[in-house]
């Protein structure tokens, strides 16, 4: 009984590791070479398994790519976030932590999702991946949508779904990639620029 145990925990931790090596092996091509350039075949010499292997132990390239956006879409800065905003009845507060959560959400995984994310669309299997991944994020905006609601923040020309959209075009993941990818903003810069815009678009001026 205990032999038979050790060996299967032994064959677990063989598959884990094997797993790892070959996800880390496709993030490694991914950031250097470009989503579309790279192929399960690459992965596999990469990660010096048989190209059977990859597809048992990570699936195709992009069940590899969304196993590996996954960090980002659950960074622990998204709970902490909702949690900030839910302690805090200040509408402007709201979007200031806001506008820090997703920051450092992006930030932390910025080499990553630099480098992968704008080949996405270009690919049907990454852009549903992406797709399922920013579902996610839109989510998470709603919670804080509502939030400025209950406060009777919100402008009285919005309802949550456009409120939600002003957000996501202020503060999603586009917002970020232009200023810091594209024109090279620091995510200071980005972030303080982005927080007051967020602020004009979505709050009622506090004489209303």
């Amino acid at each position: 009984m205990g032999s038979r145990s050790y060996r299967s925990r032994r064959r677990t931790e063989a598959a884990a590791a094997t797993r790892g090596a070959i996800l880390a092996a496709a993030e490694e091509l991914f950031v250097s070479r470009g989503y579309s350039c790279v192929t399960v075949a690459q992965i596999a010499d990469a990660a010096q398994v048989a190209v059977q292997t990859v597809y048992a132990s990570a699936g195709g390239k992009a069940d590899m790519l969304r196993e590996l956006l996954l960090p980002a879409v659950n960074d622990p800065h998204v709970e902490i976030t909702q949690r900030a905003i839910a302690a805090t009845d200040d509408p402007r507060e709201v979007i200031d932590i806001t506008a820090r959560g997703t920051r450092e959400a992006h930030e932390v995984h910025w080499s990553t999702l630099a480098a992968v994310i704008p080949q996405c669309p270009s690919e049907p299997a990454a852009a549903a991946a992406l797709d399922a991944a920013s579902a996610e994020y839109v989510k998470a905006l709603g919670t804080i949508v509502e939030r400025l609601d209950q406060l009777g923040a919100l402008r009285a020309d919005l309802d949550q779904r456009r409120a939600v959209d002003l957000l996501w075009f202020h503060l999603g993941q586009d917002a970020w990639f232009s200023l810091v990818a594209h024109r090279r903003w620091s995510f200071d810069d980005a972030e303080e620029w982005l927080t007051a815009a967020a602020k004009r678009a979505l709050l009622k001026d506090p004489g209303d």
